[in-house]
């Protein structure tokens, strides 16, 4: 069996590593260790003092949710009195606060809301596309929402993606996926989706012509097998369609959630970052959280992360604990401080009108 040094030398040379390897290099590679495997792996695609972030800003335009996800602190049952749908004006004006912050990103997340069609979203998302047209973009949902809101309609993925697209939408993101290992998805959300059904959707998804991501959350009580199992669907799925724009990890909150459980070390967030650099050698473009890590995630630039969002809101997060800061030149100069370049990456169109 190869030693960590043998396995930095065939990272070195971009070789490809396996499951059994990378569970070596978790368990024997020392911080250091990994901090340099990831560095180097990150350099075959970015210049090593260059970072970008975007400004980014979460609307949680319902809290009404059926999965019942056990780590979720954030959702109301359907006849809950603190339920709520946001109208549209309140969409509008959360939005326009992002542009005022800088920003030309927003990305909905609103769970599973039994009482809103298909027509709600493809009314919400061409009056979207109509008010900003090309000066903002948005993540029109994540694929677990998609995935939902298909069945409900009655439509196959395909299908469903094609409406979406119509009404203006060109990002349906990773997001609800947390840990795609079918066990840890029967012990916390059962009422959601298979792994082999997310897969589904979101090649569905990208063979509509959309843009998607990847995401992960770590932190929960899922075993080092599970992570590897979901970094490697994750590979497995990019090398099919090469559909991936990113990854992006974050950790679990744990506050005011039924899970409950003890938030994990920043350490660990920061190994774990490193080992999806060097593992997913097909996706060029790896996040680190400062929703869930704040300023310790740009240290995640040390380990393999080239890009980063600067949050503006997002209650699903906030209500299990985590915070924002608006003090963005502050947050940046700690990437400055740890001798990276940040620049800003424009994610809509033509930023310039905003």
């Amino acid at each position: 069996m190869e030693t960590p040094s043998r396995l930095a030398d065939k990272t070195a040379v971009a070789g490809r590593l396996s499951i059994e390897e990378a569970r070596r290099l978790w368990l024997e590679a020392s911080d250091s260790e990994l901090r340099a495997l990831a560095s180097g792996a990150r350099a075959r695609f970015h210049k090593p003092d260059h970072c970008t972030y975007l400004v980014m800003g979460i609307i949680n335009y319902t809290n009404v949710c059926v999965a019942q996800c056990d780590y979720c602190a954030f959702y109301r049952l359907p006849g809950s009195p603190e339920g709520y749908v946001l109208t549209r004006d309140a969409v509008f004006d959360k939005v326009d606060r992002v542009l005022a912050l800088g920003g030309d990103l927003v990305g909905f997340n609103g769970g599973f809301n039994p009482h809103l069609p298909l027509d709600y979203y493809c009314e919400l998302f061409a009056a979207m596309r109509e008010r900003y047209a090309d000066r903002l973009e948005f993540y029109a949902m994540t694929v677990a929402e998609f995935m939902y809101l298909a069945r409900n309609a009655k439509l196959d993925f395909p299908a469903a993606a094609g409406r979406f697209k119509q009404a203006g939408v060109r990002w349906i993101t990773g997001g609800g996926s947390e840990v795609l290992a079918e066990s840890f998805r029967t012990r916390h959300s059962k009422f959601k989706y298979t792994v082999e059904e997310f897969f589904e959707a979101q090649r569905a998804i990208v063979r509509a012509g959309l843009n998607t991501t990847a995401t992960m959350v770590i932190g929960f009580d899922e075993s080092l097998d599970e992570r590897l199992e979901h970094l490697e669907r994750t590979r497995n799925f990019q090398d099919e369609t090469g559909g991936l724009v990113s990854f992006l990890c974050w950790t679990y909150k744990p506050y005011f959630t039924q899970l409950g459980g003890i938030e994990i070390s920043g350490q660990e967030y920061l190994r774990h970052l490193a080992l999806c650099r060097i593992y997913l050698d097909n996706i060029p473009r790896i996040r680190t959280s400062v929703l869930t890590q704040n300023e310790r995630a740009l240290e995640g630039l040390l380990y393999g992360a080239d890009d980063f969002d600067l949050p503006v809101e997002d209650e699903v997060t906030q209500k299990a604990g985590a915070t924002i800061s608006l003090e963005f030149e502050r947050i940046l100069s700690v990437a400055r401080k740890l001798g990276f370049t940040p620049q800003y990456r424009h994610v809509a169109l033509a930023p310039s009108a905003s």
